[in-house]
């Protein structure tokens, strides 16, 4: 399902073309699925469940300071969108075209995300005695850095997001530490992958 959609986009994505790219008969398909869009959602879901896992994996590592957590669930969401580029334009492209149930389950997602990210930042803030960021705050950032996302990989570099961690970090940090913590952060990324891409 992910390859054929990335290659055909949502609208042109046919049954017939899945079960072909699939080795599986007609009867196979429906046996699990009613239709595309239902094979779309399974798709989806079994993907986005994968991101989430890894962006709550990296929430909970040894991690404690923001610029660390910020850096390690960029890099395991970045890693996983390259190492997978079907399915990232799946997750991230062609869910807009999916029709309204996909969007809903896109929302969903985000939202999950969003409320970790605000979850995550407040703690910190409230263990550092600072005070706490407005939620919407997250949702700016999530935001700012899926457009982001969307934009390369809808232009086909997939393969080249690890290559914004820097950059990424310092927009995911700059409105919680402000100009000159996050400059020095993108500074020290910069220079720790430089060359690795």
């Amino acid at each position: 399902m992910a390859q054929v959609a990335a290659e055909t986009g949502y609208g042109e994505l046919t049954v017939e073309a899945v079960i072909s790219r699939a080795g599986i008969s007609r009867r196979t398909f429906y046996q699990h699925f009613s239709k595309k869009e239902d094979a779309f959602l399974a798709a989806y879901d079994s993907f986005a469940a994968l991101v989430l896992q890894r962006v709550e994996q990296a929430q909970r590592s040894s991690e404690t300071e923001l610029s660390g957590l910020a850096e390690a669930t960029l890099r395991a969401v970045l890693e996983l969108l390259a190492e997978h580029p079907a399915e990232a334009h799946m997750l991230v492209v062609e869910v807009l075209a999916a029709g309204p149930k996909a969007i809903e389950r896109r929302n969903a997602s985000l939202r999950l995300i969003i409320g970790l990210v605000h979850e995550t930042t407040c703690a910190i803030a409230k263990s550092q005695g600072a005070p706490q960021s407005p939620e919407i705050t997250a949702e700016t950032v999530v935001g700012g850095l899926v457009e982001v996302v969307y934009s390369r990989i809808q232009r086909g570099e997939a393969a080249r997001l690890p290559e914004l961690l820097p950059d990424l970090v310092y927009c995911a940090l700059l409105p919680y530490v402000g100009p000159a913590t996050a400059a020095a952060e993108h500074q020290r990324l910069a220079a720790r992958y430089a060359g690795r891409t």
